[in-house]
């Protein structure tokens, strides 16, 4: 029961969709037909300037702190031990990110996951693992200048972090990991167009990037 709870709470937190929340409440727009069309962070703040993207990212990040939290949570309310605990969190930390990337609300579309994973992340690998994580990000953001970048490349890391983190729990671990390859996978499209080399910098216009 513990873990159906967590499991329903965190995908109904990650399946709250922010970006459009506050585009159509304070910009009167929908986030979906501007930019890249994404209702994450990158297009908010393309979209709607710092202080709507930097909304965005708080609130999207927040939820998948409370996600770990209510994790906790659960686990002490039910008598968990420390590892059971420990692996409820990584079922929030699935919960939460498969709810922003597959929101109910929107078809089943919805972000990429990288603010509300972190955010989880503080609570799932801890504030030392989810550092380590937006390490990866900032660093490969600034070498390479392009945010997805960045994003694909903490994904990937994700799972390598989660055999330390989650050493001997396989279910945690697992759960980690393909939260990890799904949120690479969410980045299709910039991978494609990395590779076709149309991918936006930071910095530039759409003209530059076109």
């Amino acid at each position: 029961m513990a873990y159906v709870l967590v499991f329903a709470i965190a995908f109904l937190l990650g399946s709250i969709p922010f970006g459009l929340v506050i585009s159509k409440l304070f910009y009167g727009k929908d986030l979906r037909d501007e930019g890249s069309g994404n209702i994450g962070t990158t297009n908010a703040i393309r979209s709607m300037g710092k202080v709507g993207g930097y909304a965005v990212f708080v609130l999207d990040f927040g939820k998948g702190l409370l996600s770990g939290l209510v994790a906790t949570w659960v686990g002490g309310a039910f008598g968990l031990d420390a590892a059971g605990v420990h692996t409820l969190t990584a079922l929030a930390f699935f919960g939460c990110t498969y709810g922003h990337i597959f929101s109910p609300w929107l078809g089943f579309k919805g972000g990429k996951g990288i603010a509300v994973a972190v955010g989880c992340l503080f609570v799932t690998f801890g504030p030392v693992g989810a550092i380590i994580e937006l390490a990866v990000f900032a660093v490969l953001v600034v070498v390479t200048k392009y945010v997805s970048v960045g994003s694909i490349a903490a994904a990937l890391a994700c799972p390598v972090l989660a055999l330390f983190f989650f050493w001997g729990d396989v279910p945690g671990w697992l759960l980690c990991a393909i939260v990890g390859f799904t949120v690479v996978w969410a980045h299709r499209g910039n991978i494609e167009r990395l590779r076709a080399g149309t991918e936006r910098r930071i910095g530039s216009s759409k003209e530059s990037a076109s």
